[in-house]
């Protein structure tokens, strides 16, 4: 498997929709790749790489950083490529270019039923942390 880790491009939101609806089946519409990826692209485009193998994108990260904290999310590979190493090396390309830029800690979130992931995260070195998340929809005027 020869599997290259690079930015997103615009070029990629037909891979990328196609993952995401794949990887994260019944999300809302405002978490589909057409709202995501042309927003993710106008900030931080850096931190959003997609994983190619053979000029197809087989995974994904969103990451991004406000200046103290490093954020991850949107990890996904497509079925056919998981336990492969793929997310591993999206995560770690993720974490090497939040370190680049001064980031010192990176936090992530994952739903607390999905246990499968927390196992991969673990084994990448994150840990469950004593914390409550908490979230607010923000509707543009």
């Amino acid at each position: 498997m020869s599997v290259v880790i690079e930015p997103c491009s615009k070029d990629d939101l037909a891979g990328i929709d196609a993952l995401w609806r794949e990887a994260f089946a019944g999300d809302e519409p405002r978490h589909r790749a057409k709202a995501a990826v042309p927003a993710k692209l106008a900030f931080q485009p850096d931190l959003f790489l997609v994983a190619r193998e053979d000029g197809r994108v087989i995974g994904s990260i969103v990451a991004g950083y406000d200046g103290y904290r490093g954020h991850i999310n949107r990890v996904a590979v497509l079925e056919s490529h998981r336990r492969k190493g793929v997310g591993a090396l999206l995560v770690r390309a993720a974490e090497a270019r939040l370190s680049a830029l001064g980031c010192t800690k990176i936090n992530l979130q994952i739903r607390a039923a999905n246990h499968a992931v927390a196992s991969f995260y673990r084994g990448l070195g994150y840990a469950v942390e004593d914390r409550i998340s908490m979230g607010k929809l923000v509707v543009p005027p």
